[in-house]
């Protein structure tokens, strides 16, 4: 059978239930690809063992992180921060060989291609605020009140920079510099673990949660950088959208919590590109 090319995301292996779901993860093809649009885990040793056992049934596995790879959690043995620890992420994916957005991009070149693959690590900066809220600190003054308030704002640490939104600012300028260098004759498949527009955060049940899930500035580049499609994942709410006719999948596997309410039984992987069985 032909490859397919495979998304998931928010897999949170320190859930048992998780766990189980994802070492039963397999490909159908010997040439299927995989994209894990961050939120492995939170441990350094459990997303290492997650990409490792992928990555051994995976023609290749592609990488992009989430907020908790990022987090300088108590009890991890590692307790680098912000950048250094995105860091040490990527060096260890490289030493296992796993895709990052530090990495040349591959072509995906089976049914549906060839499209160039980014992955991108974008992050936030306060900019999806909920109505009337005209700046960050009205944002977080709301979310604080209402009781929504990210886990980041307290291990998320943007060190070396002065906070998440600067950081974020200096992530979307090398990713556009990137992309921009991209063969424009082909498309792309970006991949970011945060929306790359705002609408999917239009139904969250809380919207104060909405400021910590992306920003403005990528707007437009699933048409200014020709995407074929864009996966996301971050919100827990998976489904395919369309804006300006480009297919959006948000691939989150989520919480058992969420996952075991929904009839079907929970399926952790979605069908970019590839045969349709």
């Amino acid at each position: 059978m032909p490859g397919s090319l495979f998304a998931t995301s928010d897999l949170h292996v320190a859930y048992p239930e998780n766990r189980q779901i994802v070492d039963r993860i397999t490909p159908e093809s010997a040439d299927d690809w995989l994209i894990v649009a961050g939120d492995v885990g939170e441990r350094f040793g459990d997303i290492e063992r997650t990409l490792r056992l992928l990555r051994d049934r995976f023609a290749r596995v592609i990488w992009a992180p989430g907020n908790h790879e990022l987090w300088t959690h108590a009890n991890d043995p590692v307790r680098l921060r912000g950048e250094h620890r995105y860091r040490e992420l990527v060096r260890m994916c490289r030493g296992i060989d796993v895709l990052t957005p530090e990495d040349d991009y591959a072509v995906w070149a089976g049914e549906g291609g060839p499209v160039t693959v980014a992955p991108l690590f974008l992050l936030y900066d306060y900019t999806f605020r909920p109505a009337g809220a005209a700046t960050k600190e009205e944002a977080l003054r709301q979310a604080y009140d209402k009781g929504v308030v990210c886990t980041d704002e307290m291990v998320l640490h943007p060190d070396p920079y002065p906070d998440r939104e600067s950081w974020c600012h200096a992530r979307v300028a090398e990713s556009e510099r990137r992309l921009a260098a991209t063969d424009p004759a082909l498309p792309t498949l970006l991949i970011n673990h945060w929306p790359l527009v705002r609408q999917p955060t239009e139904v969250l049940w809380y919207p104060e949660f909405a400021q910590w899930c992306g920003t403005v500035r990528t707007a437009d580049w699933h048409l200014r950088f020709r995407a074929a499609a864009v996966v996301y994942g971050h919100l827990h709410i998976p489904r395919t959208t369309h804006y300006d006719g480009i297919r959006f999948e948000e691939v989150s596997l989520g919480y058992p919590r969420e996952w075991s309410r929904r009839d079907a039984a929970p399926n952790p992987l979605r069908r970019i590109f590839g045969p349709r069985p």
